[in-house]
């Protein structure tokens, strides 16, 4: 599904359900991250996509790891050209090693090492009750979200040096949990626990590793999930759902020098609702 960056809206976010907002026309890249590479899986649409488009505009060279959507895929990479900055796309299915191990080999034979490493590449399915979720979907839903993302890192580790970023996208689900989202809210909090762990056993090597968990975020993802949108993000306080240009700007933060005391943490982003634990 494509996605575009422009509104018949006057106001600051474009009208809910119309089409997600990747980067707002007044952000100002302010050099933040010039010259660093970044990976970016599920980087092809919805919130990856404005990750790897505010990167690019603070400086950054950009891999995307996709799965579907040449079309997104191929936007994406116009964007980040737009920009002036290096997009390398690759194919494939992260739940498969020898996808994962063609994506590390072909970025170091690119660019020999890494600085920011972005696992963001996740599914979810809608289910009314936990009798109507088959195995399927819960091996499906664990394999893409958590079980790849481990492996996915831990093939990337090699070429992250000293002063590294692991950025991980969890959910505002691993906080308060999702009566109809039961199996993919289980990853989330899974990715908040791999979060804090990574983030302790790689504090010697001086990587840092910390998440963002969104709440109702307007993606791709979310308008093929589900079927009535109408009250979709309308429980939060804010009273609406996020655009994913909200949500980028704190994956720039954790990436750059400004967050160099941080790691193990996560940024709340979800319209106002309160987390904790």
């Amino acid at each position: 599904m494509k996605t575009q960056n422009k509104s018949k809206s006057k106001s600051k976010v474009p009208e809910e359900g119309l089409f997600p907002e990747i980067i707002r026309k007044d952000y100002q890249g302010s050099r933040k991250l010039l010259g660093k590479k970044a990976v970016i899986s599920g980087g092809d649409s919805g919130i990856g996509q404005a990750v790897a488009v505010h990167f690019a505009r603070e400086g950054a060279d950009i891999a995307i790891i996709y799965k579907e959507s040449d079309d997104d895929a191929e936007e994406t990479k116009k964007l980040i050209e737009n920009e002036g900055r290096q997009c390398i796309l690759i194919k494939g299915d992260l739940t498969k090693k020898a996808f994962r191990t063609k994506c590390a080999d072909k970025v170091k034979k690119e660019w020999n090492n890494l600085d920011i490493l972005v696992n963001n590449a996740g599914i979810h399915t809608s289910k009314s009750s936990l009798e109507k979720i088959s195995d399927k979907q819960i091996q499906e839903t664990f394999n893409t979200n958590i079980i790849s993302m481990i492996s996915f890192t831990r093939d990337f580790l090699p070429l992250i040096g000293e002063g590294g970023r692991i950025i991980c996208t969890t959910s505002v689900t691993a906080y308060r949990g999702s009566d109809h989202l039961i199996d993919y809210a289980a990853t989330k909090g899974a990715i908040l626990s791999f979060i804090r762990s990574l983030s302790t056993n790689l504090a010697e090597k001086k990587i840092l590793v910390n998440g963002v968990a969104p709440g109702p975020i307007w993606t791709p993802l979310v308008k093929e999930t589900f079927d009535d949108l109408s009250t979709f993000g309308k429980d939060t306080p804010l009273k609406r759902a996020g655009q994913p240009s909200e949500v980028a700007p704190a994956y720039v933060f954790l990436a750059s020098r400004d967050a160099d005391y941080i790691t193990g943490e996560v940024i709340h982003i979800n319209g106002g609702d309160f987390v904790g634990g």
